[in-house]
């Protein structure tokens, strides 16, 4: 006999965490209900998911409507970060990370983006022009214009 239940955690081959599956009487019985890994899905549990599954989705369209518009405000722009550099030199003391590439996209364009999507495979270490790659949501991506110039000393 099979019968429905809703995955508390995800099991491997057999679903992920909050999936309807069917299975048999005795596994849900005997295996999946003692360690907590799912639960009957009754009306009121199905009606949870439904929640559930609605509110995931209303979350997952703010996020993609979100980056499009951080997406407008930076596309084709420039972003202009200012570091030390030594005297006659384009070498940098320390490094451009992607922290302060986030920093400076706040400051001159008033638009947050996380450090973790800008797509920097390691720190710049010279002025100069650099093109970074922005992965703002899985399908909105572009490519910024990095400018560091720089810091004048202060006397």
């Amino acid at each position: 006999m099979a019968m429905k239940v809703i995955l508390t955690k995800d099991v491997p081959s057999l679903g992920k965490h909050g999936e309807v599956v069917n299975v048999s009487e005795g596994y849900a019985r005997n295996y999946l209900f003692p360690r907590g890994l799912a639960i009957a899905a009754d009306k009121g549990a199905m009606k949870n998911v439904e929640l559930r599954q609605r509110q995931e989705a209303m979350r997952v369209e703010k996020a993609a409507q979100e980056a499009k518009q951080v997406a407008e405000v930076l596309r084709g722009k420039t972003v202009t970060v200012k570091a030390h550099v030594g005297k006659g030199t384009t070498k940098l003391f320390g490094a451009v990370t992607a922290q302060h590439i986030a920093d400076a996209i706040a400051q001159q364009y008033h638009v947050k983006v996380d450090k973790r999507k800008i797509g920097l495979l390691e720190p710049i270490k010279s002025l100069g022009d650099y093109e970074v790659p922005l992965h703002l949501h899985h399908d909105v991506n572009l490519t910024l214009r990095v400018e560091v110039v720089p810091q004048e000393a202060s006397a």
